[in-house]
């Protein structure tokens, strides 16, 4: 069949990637650090064929990621798209099988049986394994150096017992442990949680089973030494919804968030739900306690930060949707534990918060995040928690970049000591993509070194920088 995305609300900005591309040796402007030598991953939505229907949204795309691999000064970039069941049947149909965002409602009978994930949300490599997460379903494994999908339903060899499993699972670099959470973990509207972990030896170390108060979006969490911490935001969902055809969230105005504290390593008979104000946080920045007392830092919005669900009784108010960024204290030790928030930073609203991923679990000072996303100042800020300051690149007109990741200098390089990743879309080239390196600890000096591809990537959500430590970088080959 004749493939067109024209006309269609959810491309204005331009058709989708939809090719796999090998590139050796990239042009780079500037010099890539010597002691910068690793993979960065990341991974978007990518719509292989237009949506069935029209009230699809962007986070329904398939998955497609790439990798920068950074060798001795020089960079290749790689990218495929993530075989899920899904991505493999509709190649095969050459065309859409699937329906609205996560709905199985709306599938064609004969793909229901299949899973719905799209894994298009977050790649982490552990252990090794490298593995391209979608909320709504098992992590999806992949071959580190060819991008090869090896498992498109990786259930941690049987070990997972929900159904659905985290975009944003911690690792604790002080035990090995990697820890994650499924919620509706028991089906779709259910109110079920289950966090669990596994130790570096790809054995589960420990699992319990929760309930929340009610269903609804809980994207990220929290992972201290002794604690888990889940913050309910009122996008909610009903069965009723689903069957008339609607996508799977909606925003209720009229609705509390709840922040849910429980010990680690327990079986979660302890959680306390605590009722927040009506509250939109969808990434954590980091997170620790300081004995019984637990810190989460978010950033948090008063209404809801994605236009394009729909709104039960209110309508997208950029400012109040905008991200401070946002420090959530409660005293576990306390006969009755109370909320407390705190916005840090009252000057910088953004989104997608990301930290030195060797900190996960502990205290940490350093964080980074781009702003500027529903107006305020459009820049990369980096933050010193410990002194309260901040630091920041101005983005320049025409220049749109996704989420930053960090990059340690060396394994045991100080915390910050390193440099900065981000992918920057040059609005005025036709959206044509470089990959921008920034020394961590002057951020405001702009790009030390840009990598420059000749054409439009695919769109990222999150990403993840792999050092050679962990994943020897080597040269593609060709």
């Amino acid at each position: 069949m004749a493939v067109t995305f024209q006309g269609n609300p959810l491309f204005q900005g331009g058709a989708p990637f939809r090719a796999e591309i090998d590139l050796y040796d990239c042009e780079v402007e500037g010099r890539i650090p010597a002691d910068l030598n690793g993979t960065f991953y990341r991974v978007g939505p990518d719509y292989r064929y237009p949506p069935r229907l029209l009230n699809d949204i962007p986070f329904n795309g398939d998955g497609h990621v790439g990798m920068f691999r950074f060798s001795g000064g020089g960079v290749d970039f790689r990218s495929r798209y993530v075989q899920t069941q899904r991505y493999v049947a509709e190649r095969e149909a050459r065309e859409a099988l699937f329906g609205c965002y996560r709905n199985r409602y709306t599938d064609r009978p004969e793909v229901r049986p299949l899973s719905g994930g799209t894994a298009n949300t977050h790649v982490i490599l552990f252990n090794g394994k490298l593995m391209a997460f979608k909320e709504d379903s098992p992590p999806v494994l992949m071959d580190p150096e060819t991008l090869e999908t090896i498992d498109n339903f990786w259930t941690f060899d049987g070990q997972l017992e929900s159904m659905t499993y985290t975009a944003h699972p911690k690792i604790d670099m002080a035990t090995g442990e990697f820890i994650g959470f499924g919620y509706e973990a028991k089906g779709e509207a259910t109110r079920d949680i289950n966090v669990f972990s596994i130790g570096p030896d790809g054995k589960k170390t420990w699992s319990a089973w929760v309930q929340c108060p009610y269903t609804c979006m809980i994207h990220d969490f929290a992972v201290t030494e002794h604690f888990v911490g889940f913050l309910l935001i009122p996008y909610v969902v009903s069965v009723e919804r689903l069957k008339a055809g609607e996508v799977h969230w909606a925003w209720d105005q009229t609705l509390p968030s709840y922040l849910g504290v429980m010990r680690r390593g327990g079986d979660g008979s302890d959680i306390k739900w605590m009722k927040a104000p009506t509250r939109c946080a969808t990434h954590v920045m980091g997170s620790f306690n300081d004995g019984d007392t637990f810190y989460m830092d978010m950033d948090m919005g008063t209404s809801a930060q994605f236009p394009f669900f729909p709104f039960l009784n209110s309508h997208f108010d950029p400012p109040s949707a905008a991200g401070k960024m946002t420090r959530l204290t409660v005293d576990m030790g306390a006969r009755t534990p109370a909320y407390h928030e705190e916005i840090m930073y009252p000057n910088w609203g953004g989104a997608l918060p990301r930290q030195d991923d060797r900190y996960n679990t502990r205290p940490y000072t350093f964080g980074i995040m781009p702003c500027g996303q529903y107006g305020g100042p459009n820049a990369i800020v980096t933050f010193n928690h410990a002194r309260r300051t901040t630091n920041a690149w101005m983005v320049p007109d025409g220049t749109k970049v996704n989420e930053p990741c960090f990059a340690p200098r060396s394994k045991n390089a100080p915390e910050g000591d390193g440099y900065i990743i981000a992918m920057a879309s040059r609005l005025n080239e036709g959206g044509r993509s470089d990959l921008l390196v920034f020394d961590a600890q002057h951020v405001d000096d702009g790009p030390i070194a840009t990598v420059n591809l000749p054409f439009k990537a695919m769109g990222q959500i999150h990403g993840w920088w792999a050092p050679d430590w962990e994943l020897k970088a080597t040269p593609l080959e060709v």
